[in-house]
């Protein structure tokens, strides 16, 4: 391999194990907090993981049909699943409840159809998976990943105006970007994927990790005052 596509795979790598770590931060925190918001997000930076982890090996030349079955509902899922910790924020109650089951059924079968579906290995192109997927699962893709968007975005924003500070700004922007970049590779836009990956990743990264800890601060020198005795 050469040294250019010996960087990309790295590259790829190091995404997959940024977007791993968030996941398991996310999971860890759902599990001591019993947060179902947290569930969710940490599932759905899962889901972004084994997308990227496929596409790492599809980069490096390890291509077959189930791998990509596998890509295309990862692809759906993750907008669909990330959207279910921000449906609270819209309306609690029944409509979380009916969206959820909606969209859990949803991811159901466009899962059952993705592996049932033959997904040719031809949509790999360069080491790139930028093909678009079969019609059928192009149509069913889109009733998960066309709500899911939206849903995300309007809690996004309805977040922001509510709770505004730059780590949450960069958690949200993250999480919708990664989120849009799976709709928009269900909308016959496939390379979009891979730059919402990095974008969300990285936004992600800057709204869960206080870089300020790592900063040099300077102290400032305690002064004290001695008291003068008066006669």
């Amino acid at each position: 391999m050469e040294p250019e596509n010996a960087g990309i795979a790295l590259s790829l790598l190091l995404l997959c194990a940024v977007l791993g770590f968030l996941s398991i931060r996310g999971l860890v925190r759902a599990a001591k907090v019993r947060s179902r918001h947290q569930l969710m997000f940490g599932s759905g930076l899962g889901l972004g993981t084994a997308a990227v982890a496929i596409e790492v090996l599809a980069y490096v030349g390890i291509v077959n049909t189930p791998m990509l079955q596998a890509y295309v509902f990862f692809s759906a899922a993750i907008v669909g699943i990330l959207s279910l910790g921000s449906a609270a924020s819209l309306r609690p109650g029944r409509f979380e409840d009916v969206y959820s089951a909606f969209i859990l059924a949803g991811c159901a079968i466009v899962g059952f159809v993705s592996f049932t579906t033959p997904v040719p290995v031809s949509i790999v192109r360069s080491g790139v998976i930028s093909g678009n997927p079969p019609l059928l699962l192009l149509l069913l893709s889109s009733l998960v990943t066309v709500p899911a968007t939206v849903v995300l975005l309007t809690a996004s924003v309805l977040h922001l105006r509510r709770h505004f500070h730059a780590r949450g700004l960069m958690m949200v922007a993250g999480a919708s970007i990664l989120g849009a970049g799976g709709a928009f590779y269900i909308a016959s836009f496939p390379v979009a994927l891979y730059y919402a990956e990095f974008l969300g990743i990285l936004m992600l990264f800057l709204g869960l990790v206080d870089l300020s800890r790592f900063s040099l601060r300077a102290s400032a020198p305690a002064t004290t005052a001695a008291p003068s005795a008066s006669r």
